[in-house]
């Protein structure tokens, strides 16, 4: 065996050996992987080998997207038949709901170029002769994939890599893992010991032990997923006699099932409940290329539900009951990309579908290692997504809902209830007492809406206007008239601070950092290609002392940046403060009366200007204030040690009676910030889109010096921004606004763009869209269409800000 190489991937399924032959195909020839059995020996062998295109997350569709593009081209390229059947993919629809799930997809499919066709129950009957279409609605028919051997295209990317120079060592068992001095890592084995300058684990059932290895927990555990293949079926066996083809993979979301020929016979997967975790606490010695004992009792109301949808089935044999372990993560997306604390450690874990990523998986994450950025953002699978809060008992009970949710119907709005509530504000049952609905950001409780008095606390979900509309509608109008309360204690907070903070600061983000103790300045940390990688809120503290804040959602991912860049001299110190912090914000025009009767503080605009913040008391207890929000209007986000967070509530909250003040939550709030279009970071800003493509030149400063991304701004600048950001205002909306991922056509039918956001804004009046079209197509009245759940709308491009275009109640 080699004793060193570039990189060294661990784990030899489909996932672990696309790692290597991507990165021998970006030119990275001393590559090894090292397996500990054979390849394919772990959940890969047992694969359904299924290729199904429908996914909602814009990221992870564009990851399999790839792969069935490289499924196609690999035999040519690299001698090896992967067995690939392009039977087309059909998804039933029984109901409404489903078809404005599918309807929602097709926009998602439009932005990243996927064919598919919606089509009709009698159309369905000519795709699939053998299905009765009673109770259908229509269907989804994706016509590009279908299903693959999942062996034979893991030998063929094997192949692929060993033409390209990469080296595969079977039988070896890695032991332990161990960063140097150097910074290398030592990689022992049973067969000897290996150094790399990298390292991938791709192990899939064994992820949390190979994690475990370098002090990692990561939420990764396998779930037993089982499928019945039978015998042959005799109108099968026909249809083969009689030359017809392979029909489509057939799911029929409504019962949890999927169905495909296999050899005159057909393979049955559901998804069903009750299906249980495994080797949470690790695999066994014992547990090699095996199976669990298949538990049919509960396959028996899919099997139910099949002979009613396919009635030949009802005189199929079953040969066999295969079950095994697929990995699974608590969202069901998977893990790729670097891991937090370690430098040059990667993973490529948690593949619930792992045959359909695999191919673009392997691509992005050869991208990032050899590149330093992946090619698209890949914030949905990156593996700082999740924070401390998912443990291995979290984990456990969220993957097993996540399974059973495979074919439930993912609403934009929708909120799961496994290992809830969990992070909670110290003022969370006062919020509940308001009749506080509350939903789940980075294991945080928070309101999305309040239920008045008489109304259930229940959420209502939906693709459309639904039952809470008119509720959120009333917490953003009186926020905007009187003054609303948001509790958004979820903000990630880090303290900066030391003599080299100014300068390591200064290098991270694009912008100038705020001079004068007390200001505040919006800036932006780019990639090397001038994306938006992160955005921070920076509040000078003092001479060589910053407070920042980011999103909820990136504490562990703006943490690990923040981490991984700091200087060895030990001239700076960073802590993270999240969990030590509440925030509660008053905005709104009455927010300066109602905070002045619970401070001592000189409020005015003269002494407390915008974009400032002040150390301040507010009843009893001491308080940060800054007169910033995400609302845009008057207002203050007040941070404060957790511990008060009850006293600071309920003085506002009193102070707040005689001026009108009224809870706020996020649906609200998003109402609000759509209509002054400010960007969301991780759904506006991403790093796919420049800082000048978001429209954000006004926080770009190339003279202050060197930073991160400038080079390629500076070309950029040189060249022409290729696509912009807008804002838009939709026409003739009925009971749906746009949410995200919606396509953008010009009149002659071509897509120039894509929605980022959108919500209805309720003190406009009006149904609101930003995200970024082709540049060309951007002059404000241009008028545009918007798909929006099948249906294309008008859409103009309108200036900036429905809401106080020149920020006076911002400013007042």
């Amino acid at each position: 065996m080699k004793s060193h190489a570039r990189v060294v991937v661990i784990g030899g399924g489909v996932v672990g050996v696309s790692t290597l032959y991507h990165l021998t195909k970006k030119g990275w020839s001393d590559v090894v992987l090292l397996e500990r059995t054979e390849l394919t020996a772990g959940s890969t062998w047992h694969a359904a080998g299924l290729l199904p295109l429908f996914n909602m997350s814009y990221a992870v569709g564009k990851i399999h997207k790839y792969s069935v593009d490289l499924y196609k081209r690999l035999e040519a390229e690299t001698g090896q038949d992967v067995s690939f059947h392009v039977t087309g993919n059909l998804r039933l629809a029984t109901n409404k709901e489903r078809m404005d799930e599918y309807l929602k997809y097709c926009g998602t499919a439009n932005t990243i170029g996927v064919p598919f066709e919606i089509i009709t129950p009698s159309e369905v009957k000519e795709l699939w002769p053998l299905a009765d279409t009673d109770g259908l609605v229509g269907a989804l028919y994706h016509p590009d994939d279908g299903h693959i051997a999942p062996v034979d295209v893991t030998n063929a990317m094997a192949a692929g890599a060993r033409q390209n120079g990469g080296t595969i060592y079977r039988q070896t068992e890695v032991l332990s893992i161990e960063q140097q001095l150097n910074g290398e890592w030592l990689i022992r084995t049973n067969k000897g010991d290996i150094t790399a300058e990298h390292v991938v684990s791709c192990t899939g059932n064994y992820a949390r032990q190979t994690l475990s290895m370098v002090g990692l927990d990561i939420p990764v555990i396998p779930v037993e997923h089982q499928y019945i293949v039978t015998d042959e079926v005799p109108e099968l066996v026909e249809r083969k006699k009689a030359g017809l083809p392979e029909m489509a993979v057939l799911r029929e979301s409504d019962a949890s099932y999927y169905l495909r020929e296999e050899r005159q016979g057909y393979i049955l997967g559901p998804y069903e409940k009750g299906a249980p975790a495994c080797f949470v606490d690790g695999v066994p010695d014992t547990f090699g290329q095996d199976l669990f004992p298949g538990d049919l009792e509960r396959l028996l109301p899919h099997v139910e539900a099949v002979i009613k949808r396919v009635p030949s089935f009802a005189d199929a044999g079953i040969k066999d009951i295969v079950n095994g372990p697929i990995a699974y993560t608590p969202d069901g997306s998977p893990m790729i990309g670097p891991a937090w604390g370690l430098k040059n450690f990667w993973m490529n874990e948690g593949h619930s579908f792992g045959v359909t990523a695999a191919g673009g998986s392997g691509w992005q994450l050869a991208e990032w290692i050899t590149e330093g950025e992946p090619g698209i953002d890949m914030m949905d699978v990156d593996p700082r997504r999740f924070g401390a809060y998912a443990t291995k008992p979290y984990t456990k009970i969220k993957n097993e809902e996540c399974y059973e949710h495979v074919f439930v119907i993912h609403y934009p709005d929708e909120e799961r209830a496994a290992g809830r509530p969990l992070k909670q504000s110290p003022c969370h049952d006062r919020l509940a007492a308001k009749g506080a609905v509350f939903g789940q950001r980075y294991g945080w409780e928070r309101p999305n809406w309040f239920a008045p008095e008489g109304v259930e606390q229940v959420d209502d979900w939906s693709f459309r206007r639904s039952s809470y509309f008119e509720h959120v509608g009333n917490e953003a109008i009186n926020t905007r008239k009187n003054a609303g309360l948001i509790d958004i204690t979820s903000f990630s907070k880090f303290q900066i601070t030391g003599p080299g903070a100014e300068a390591y600061l200064d290098r991270l983000v694009c912008r100038k950092l705020p001079k004068a103790t007390g200001r505040i300045h919006l800036a932006h940390a780019l990639n090397k290609r001038g994306g938006i990688r992160s955005e921070f809120t920076i509040m000078k503290d003092g001479p060589n002392a910053y407070y920042v804040v980011s999103s909820g959602a990136a504490e562990r991912f703006d943490f690990d940046y923040l981490l991984k860049n700091l200087p060895e001299d030990g001239s700076v110190r960073l802590d993270n403060v999240t969990t030590q912090h509440g925030v509660l914000v008053l905005a709104g025009p009455r927010a300066r009366d109602i905070l002045s009767k619970v401070t001592d503080a000189d409020l005015s605009n003269e002494a407390f200007k915008w974009l400032t913040g002040q150390h301040i008391t507010v009843g009893l207890a001491p308080c940060r204030a800054m007169r910033v929000n995400f609302v845009g209007d008057l207002g203050w986000e007040l941070h404060h040690p957790i511990e008060y967070q009850n006293h600071i509530f309920d003085a506002l909250v009193q102070a707040g009676e005689e001026f009108g003040l009224g809870m706020c939550g996020m649906r609200a709030m998003d109402s609000l910030r759509m209509e002054k279009n400010y960007r969301m970071w991780g759904q506006d800003l991403t790093r796919e889109y420049t800082v000048f493509e978001a429209g954000l030149d006004r926080f770009v400063h190339l003279d202050k010096g060197d930073f991160i991304g400038r080079e390629a701004l500076i070309s950029q600048k040189e060249n022409g921004v290729p696509q912009q950001f807008v804002a838009l205002e939709i026409h003739g909306i009925k009971d749906a606004d746009a949410i995200g991922n919606e396509p953008l056509f010009d009149h002659d039918g071509n897509i120039v763009g894509r929605a980022t956001a959108g919500a209805f804004g309720h003190w406009t009046g009006k149904s609101l869209a930003q995200g970024y079209v082709k540049t060309g197509t951007t002059q404000i009245g241009s008028s545009l269409l918007i798909d929006i759940l099948g249906e294309k709308f008008e859409a103009t491009v309108i200036e900036e800000s429905a809401y106080d275009p020149e920020n006076i109640s911002l400013r007042s």
